[in-house]
């Protein structure tokens, strides 16, 4: 290990490795003391000092802020990313005799070769950081990929503001670039991983957005002058209706990017400025995880376990759009999914294949709905019945009676908590003596961030912090109270991914006979929590002392229960 301050620095924040760094530091500097000595002499805060200081000592040029936007596409063109990134390079500029290439290990000499033999130039190394080279990296290979050759053939000047909106019905090859912003749009959309694409039009522009891991981010701002072309061609692409403009239209899109099988959900809705289009993206190639994979704990699992095991009666899993009922749904199928057990489902949409598993697709254009479907699988004599959705009172009472009949029912429902599912099925009109007799419990859900594991650093909460987890600084002893940094594996955002937090309600006799009462959620969730039930905030300070997830998520996410 480095022993000194200024060498851990160095190894920390470049790819420099310590017998290199040795061999450097035993050089003299340009008074003839050896580098070590004088380094050694001085206080760094940052990796950057350091480095800095180690090449005005060895004479190699540094830089500290990378100007990404001067950099050409065309000197990264025949250098793959992955290169790149794994031996930190990147051609910065090219000269008639020469090429200055950013490093962050200037004995590197093999890579320098290499591209002195891709270039047929000499190679200048010029000095910095691996956090500063990776975000550069990052920032001029999205320009070379569609990302912005796309935008770049967009010459601003070649549309007159006082001409009229450019629309895809009209448009010809001069167009073209239009086409390829969308394309690129969705290409960057399934690289950084996001879940759906929001373009948002308003009054003098417009604004492309993504949302990953649940939080929405601003990527992109078009030209307004473009709008109608871009929405034009996301309708196409979704076979709907161009010149309908007035009513809200839903669409598919299938794609195939990267080899993997991407379905887009697409939906329009007019706004005072113009259609506000939405995209949801699901990955078809995606494995479909186990329950173990999606964060419930071990107590849930095994609750979890016991109903699935039931022949008869009705298992809910409910939470927000987007909060991954589909997804627990498809894990609590793959667990039970065997040749003794035949399986209907009916969807909307089919998001998941599964082998073994009879999947029917809602069309409501045709009148196969939920409730019509779920009426047709019962005669196809199913052992487990999956719905997607209970929206209203005949596919709740099909629901119902399915499970009554001697059917396990898995399906969603949205409701804020999971005590709030009885007051909302009631209210859709089901009587509280069904309810009470057919379900079997309710799992709500929510997502929170993952912390990234390259970058996150222990944390000592405050007091403030300790009131409203409800924790006393003993409670936190010991413990692995982490907080978000950011790093480039992260995109600087400090967390990678998410999991569940979850609240599991078994209904118990107690709870049964409040059903019958038709007493309201709040009382029904203090007799679960009497049972022994874990709130949502208790799962998740439950991940916040294991070092899963932040604080601050779990705060944003859950409320203190009355």
């Amino acid at each position: 290990m480095a022993e000194s301050n200024f060498e851990t620095l160095l190894i920390k924040g470049t790819s420099i490795n310590e017998t290199e760094l040795k061999s450097l530091l035993s050089l003299p500097d340009k008074h003839g003391v050896p580098i070590e000595e004088s380094l050694a002499q001085q206080t760094y805060t940052s990796a950057e000092d350091a480095l800095s200081e180690l090449c005005n000592n060895i004479d190699v040029d540094f830089i500290k802020d990378i100007p990404t936007g001067d950099i050409s596409v065309d000197l990264v063109r025949d250098i793959p990313i992955n290169y790149a990134k794994n031996h930190e390079v990147l051609p910065f500029k090219e000269e008639s005799d020469k090429v200055t290439v950013l490093v962050s290990n200037p004995l590197n000499y093999k890579i320098l070769d290499d591209l002195r033999v891709l270039f047929h130039k000499k190679i200048v190394p010029l000095v910095t950081t691996s956090h500063r080279i990776h975000e550069a990296i990052n920032r001029v290979y999205e320009k070379s990929t569609a990302a912005l050759e796309g935008l770049e053939e967009i010459d601003e000047e070649e549309y007159d503001l006082d001409d009229p909106v450019i629309d895809l019905l009209e448009a010809g090859d001069d167009d073209a670039p239009v086409i390829k912003l969308v394309n690129t749009l969705l290409f960057r959309a399934v690289k950084e991983k996001a879940s759906d694409i929001h373009i948002e039009p308003y009054e003098k522009d417009m604004v492309v957005r993504f949302r990953i891991d649940g939080i929405l981010f601003d990527i992109y701002k078009p030209p307004k002058r473009l709008q109608n072309s871009i929405t034009s061609r996301i309708k196409v692409m979704g076979n709907l209706n161009i010149a309908e403009k007035r009513l809200p239209q839903d669409g598919r899109i299938p794609l195939k990017l990267a080899g993997k099988d991407i379905d887009v959900r697409l939906n329009t809705v007019p706004t005072a400025f113009g259609e506000r289009i939405v995209m949801r993206l699901q990955d078809r190639s995606n494995v479909i995880l186990e329950l173990t994979q999606l964060g419930f704990n071990e107590r849930s699992l095994k609750q979890i376990d016991d109903m699935l095991e039931k022949t008869y009666g009705i298992f809910l899993v409910t939470g927000p759009t987007g909060s991954g009922k589909s997804t627990t749904l498809y894990a609590c199928l793959q667990k039970i999914n065997s040749v003794e057990r035949n399986i209907v489902t009916v969807e909307d949409p089919v998001e998941q294949r599964i082998h073994g598993i009879g999947q029917i697709q809602v069309n409501s254009k045709i009148g196969l709905t939920f409730a019509s479907g779920l009426r047709a699988i019962l005669r196809q004599d199913p052992d487990v019945v999956m719905i997607g959705e209970i929206r209203d009172l005949e596919t709740a009472e099909i629901a119902i009676n399915a499970s009554l009949t001697g059917h396990l029912v898995l399906s969603t429902i949205h409701t804020n908590d999971s005590s709030g599912v009885f007051p909302r099925l009631i209210d859709m009109g089901c009587e509280p003596f069904l309810i009470a007799t057919s379900l079997l419990g309710v799992v709500a859900q929510r997502l929170v961030r993952v912390l990234c594991p390259h970058c996150k650093e222990p944390y000592t909460p405050t007091d403030l912090e300790l009131q409203n987890l409800e924790l006393t600084r003993e409670d936190v002893i010991g413990k692995n109270i982490c907080k978000p940094v950011g790093c480039p594996e992260c995109n600087q955002k400090g967390y990678i991914g998410r999991t569940v937090i979850q609240e599991l309600l078994i209904v118990t006799e107690k709870i049964r006979s409040l059903i019958m009462q038709r007493k309201d959620g709040n009382t029904i969730k203090k007799q679960a929590v009497t049972d022994g039930m874990e709130t949502f905030r208790d799962h998740g300070i439950e991940k916040v002392l294991n070092g899963v997830t932040s604080i601050e998520e779990v705060l944003s996410n859950t409320q203190l229960d009355l």
